[in-house]
C-alpha cells in the first residue's frame, strides 16, 4: 500500500473545485445573514456524549472515536453539526430566551459512506431556529431551504413533506414503547405492508390501529389525495389531525412547488419530532437537503426547546456549480522582486493577484494577463502583450 493514498471515500479538494465550493458556501452564508441567521463554528471533535452518540444508534455508528490524551476520556469527530448547534444554543447562548436563528458551514466526518457514492467528508451546511414552536418557523425554514438548492441550481425543486405526528400519536394510542415504536419505526421505511401487519399481528395490537400503520405504508403521492384518504381511514387519536392539518398548510403555502406527501417517510432516528421536509431535484432518488422539527432535542443539554431547521452536503452539488477560472494575475520578474516590493505590496491590498515569475516561465504560464515593469524610474503595470 502507499501510504501517501487517503484512506476510502476520501478525496482531496483541488484549486478549481474549492474555488468553486467555497463561492457557492459564501455566497449561501450571505443568504442565510440577510434572513438574520448568524453564523457559528462548533469544534470538529467533542466527548461523545456531547454528539449524542449515546441516543441515536445511526449517529453512534457514524462516529469516529479516539481516547483523548489529556484527559483519558473518549472523543468523537462529529458526523452532524445539529446536536453542536442545540449544545450551544442551551449552553453558550443560555441568556437568550428568545428566538435564534443560527447557520453554520463545516466538515463532518462518517465512519461509513451513506452510500456507494458518498463521501466520508461530507461538508454540511445548514440553518437552525430554536425558540418557537409555530408551524411558522417551519415555513420560514423550508422557504429558505429551497432558496439555498435554487441559488445552488436547481431550479423549482421537489418539495417532499412528511410529519412523524402522525405515526407517533398512532403509536400513543396503541400504547407501543419506546423500543416497539423503533422497531415498527425501521418497518416502515421498506413501505412493506405485509411485514407491518405481521408485526401488529405478533404484537396483538387492535385490527384498527393495525391497519391504520399498514395503510401508512402506501399513504404517499399527491398532497390533496394523501391527505384527503388519510382523513378517511385513519382512526381518530390525539395529536393525528393536527399533524395532517400542518402538512395541508405547509402545502397550500409552497403551491407554486411539486410537492410530495409521504407519511412513511419517518426517518429513523431519535430526535425529530414534528414536520419533515426535503428537498430533491426531479428525477433523483436522494435528497438534496434535508430538515424537520427536532423540539426537545436541547433537554439532553439541560434546556428543552422548540427547534426546526435543515441542512446539506454542499458536495453534492457540484456538478451544478458554475465553473470558475481562476483569476488573471499580475506578473513580476524575480529580479525586480526586491525593488518592487513596495508596488506589489499596494497591489495586493487593492485586490490584485501578484505573482513573482522565479523560473522565468512567463506571463502566460502563470495565468498572468499583466506584467509589473519599471519604466522611468516608476513601476507600471502594463499588458502582457506590451511587455
Amino acid at each position: 500500500m502507499q501510504f501517501w493514498q487517503l484512506p476510502e471515500y476520501i478525496a482531496d479538494i483541488l484549486p478549481s473545485t474549492a474555488r468553486r465550493l467555497e463561492s457557492a458556501k459564501e455566497e449561501l452564508l450571505t443568504l442565510f445573514r440577510a434572513h438574520g441567521y448568524e453564523l457559528v463554528s462548533p469544534p470538529l471533535m467533542e466527548y461523545t456524549q456531547s454528539l449524542l452518540t449515546r441516543i441515536d444508534p445511526g449517529l453512534s455508528l457514524k462516529t469516529i472515536r479516539i481516547t483523548d490524551q489529556l484527559s483519558g476520556l473518549q472523543l468523537g469527530l462529529r458526523a452532524d453539526i445539529t446536536p453542536q448547534i442545540s449544545r450551544i444554543d442551551a449552553h453558550l447562548l443560555v441568556q437568550n430566551n428568545g428566538v435564534n436563528r443560527l447557520c453554520y458551514a463545516g466538515a463532518v466526518l462518517h465512519a461509513q459512506p451513506d452510500t456507494l457514492y458518498s463521501t466520508r467528508e461530507p461538508l454540511q451546511i445548514g440553518a437552525e431556529l430554536y425558540g418557537f414552536e409555530g408551524l411558522a418557523a417551519d415555513i420560514e425554514l423550508i422557504d429558505l431551504m429551497l432558496k439555498s438548492v435554487a441559488r445552488l441550481g436547481v431550479d423549482k425543486p421537489l418539495l417532499s413533506l412528511g410529519h412523524i405526528g402522525v405515526f407517533r400519536a398512532l403509536s400513543r394510542a396503541a400504547a407501543l414503547s419506546d423500543d416497539n415504536a423503533q422497531q415498527l419505526l425501521g418497518l416502515m421505511q421498506s413501505k412493506d405492508g405485509a411485514a407491518v401487519a405481521q408485526w401488529c399481528a405478533q404484537q396483538g395490537l387492535p385490527e384498527n390501529l393495525a391497519q391504520a400503520f399498514v395503510e401508512l405504508t402506501v399513504l404517499y403521492g399527491a398532497p390533496d389525495d394523501v391527505l384527503a384518504r388519510a382523513e378517511r381511514v385513519l382512526p381518530a387519536c390525539e395529536g393525528l389531525q393536527a399533524a395532517l392539518n400542518d402538512l395541508r398548510e405547509v402545502c397550500q403555502t409552497f403551491s407554486a412547488y411539486a410537492i410530495h406527501v409521504d407519511l412513511a417517510e419517518l426517518r429513523v432516528d431519535y430526535y425529530h419530532s414534528g414536520l419533515l421536509f426535503a428537498a430533491y431535484r426531479k428525477g433523483d432518488s436522494d435528497a438534496l437537503a434535508r430538515g424537520g422539527r427536532y423540539d426537545g432535542l436541547g433537554r439532553y443539554f439541560g434546556r428543552p426547546r422548540p427547534a426546526t431547521g435543515f441542512s446539506f452536503d454542499l458536495k453534492n452539488f457540484l456538478d451544478l456549480l458554475p465553473q470558475q477560472s481562476a483569476a488573471a494575475g499580475i506578473c513580476v520578474a524575480a529580479t525586480d522582486a526586491a525593488a518592487a516590493r513596495d508596488t506589489m505590496d499596494t497591489l495586493r491590498a487593492q485586490g490584485e493577484i501578484v505573482l513573482i515569475d522565479y523560473l522565468n516561465e512567463g506571463a502566460a504560464a502563470l495565468n498572468c494577463d499583466r506584467v509589473l515593469t519599471q519604466h522611468n524610474r516608476q513601476w507600471q503595470v502594463i499588458a502582457a502583450t506590451e511587455e
